[in-house]
C-alpha cells in the first residue's frame, strides 16, 4: 500500500511538472542561476582565502644576533627560539651566507661588493617564521629580549597592516557569500510559493475531499526537490566547466598566481550545490504549502 501511494505521489508530481511547464521551468532557470551565482562567490572566496594564506606563509621575522656571539650562545638560542610556542621553523644564516646570497641577488653588479670579503659588516642572524602569521609581532616583542640578540625586523607596520587586509578580505568574502546564499534562498522559495499559489484551488479541494495534509504535502514535496535537484545540476555543471576553464585561463596568462585548482575542493563545492538545490526546493515547497493546508 505505501508503494502505491508513493507511486501515486511520483506520478503526480511529475505529471504537475509537465502540466505547469513554465513555472516548472521559471523555478529550475531560478535554481540554476541562484546556485550559479552561490557557486562563484563561494569558489572566488576560497581563492582569496588561498591568496591570504600564501601572503601570510611568507612573513617572517630575521633575529639580528650580536657582534661576536659564540658559537654556543647561537646553539643555545637557536634552541630558545625553537622552544617558544607558536613558531613554525628557524633557520640559521650567517654573515658569509647573507653576502653571498646578497652578491647572488645584485647579478651582474656583484663586484661592487668585492671589498666586503676581508670585512663583512653583516650580523649573523635566524629566520624565524611562526605557524601564524598574526604571532609575529608578539614572537617579535620576546624574542628581542633574549641574550645575543641585537635587533628583531619584521617589517613592522607593514605586517601588520598586511594581516589587517588579509583579515578583512577573509570577512568580506565570508559575508559576501553568506548574502548571495540569503538571496539564493529567497529567489528559489519565491518562485516556489508562487508555483503553489497557481494551483491553490487544486489544494483546497484535495483538503475538502479529506486528504491528509502529508498527501498533500508529498506531491508538492516530491516535485520541489526534482526542480532543484535539475536547477542545481545545471547551476553545477557549469561551475564546474567554467571554473576548469577560468583556472587554465588564468595559468597559461599569469604563471605566478596559483588559483584554487583541488579537483577535491571543486567536486565537494558543485555536491554541496546539488544538496543544497534539492534541500531549497523540498523546505521552500513545505514551507509555502502551510497556509493553504488550513482549511
Amino acid at each position: 500500500m505505501r508503494l502505491r501511494t508513493m507511486e501515486h505521489h511520483l506520478n503526480e508530481a511529475l505529471r504537475s511538472i509537465w502540466r505547469n511547464g513554465w513555472l516548472s521551468f521559471a523555478s529550475v532557470v531560478t535554481v540554476a542561476l541562484s546556485l550559479l551565482i552561490l557557486g562563484s562567490t563561494t569558489l572566488m572566496v576560497l581563492n582569496v582565502d588561498n591568496l591570504a594564506g600564501t601572503l601570510e606563509s611568507g612573513v617572517q621575522m630575521t633575529v639580528f644576533l650580536q657582534n661576536n656571539t659564540g658559537t654556543n650562545q647561537v646553539q643555545a638560542l637557536n634552541n630558545q627560539l625553537r622552544a617558544l610556542p607558536g613558531v613554525a621553523s628557524v633557520q640559521f644564516v650567517s654573515k658569509d651566507q647573507a653576502l653571498a646570497q646578497i652578491r647572488q641577488n645584485m647579478g651582474g653588479q656583484s663586484e661592487l661588493l668585492s671589498g666586503l670579503d676581508q670585512n663583512n659588516p653583516l650580523p649573523d642572524a635566524f629566520q624565524v617564521k611562526a605557524v601564524n602569521a598574526a604571532d609575529i609581532p608578539a614572537l617579535a616583542g620576546q624574542v628581542e629580549h633574549m641574550d645575543g640578540v641585537d635587533q628583531v625586523r619584521y617589517g613592522q607596520g607593514v605586517v601588520e597592516k598586511l594581516l589587517t587586509v588579509t583579515h578583512w578580505l577573509r570577512l568580506g568574502g565570508l559575508a559576501l557569500m553568506v548574502l548571495i546564499g540569503l538571496s539564493a534562498i529567497f529567489l528559489i522559495a519565491t518562485t516556489i510559493r508562487v508555483s503553489v499559489h497557481a494551483r491553490r484551488y487544486e489544494i483546497g479541494i484535495m483538503k475538502f475531499l479529506g486528504a491528509t495534509n502529508w498527501f498533500v504535502r508529498s506531491p508538492f514535496l516530491l516535485e520541489g526537490m526534482a526542480l532543484g535537484a535539475a536547477g542545481s545540476l545545471l547551476a553545477g555543471v557549469a561551475v564546474y566547466l567554467g571554473y576548469s576553464y577560468a583556472v587554465n585561463a588564468v595559468e597559461a596568462a599569469l604563471p605566478f598566481i596559483k588559483p584554487v585548482d583541488d579537483p577535491v575542493t571543486l567536486v565537494a563545492v558543485v555536491g554541496g550545490l546539488l544538496v543544497l538545490g534539492v534541500f531549497i526546493g523540498a523546505t521552500g515547497s513545505l514551507f509555502s504549502l502551510r497556509r493553504y493546508l488550513k482549511v
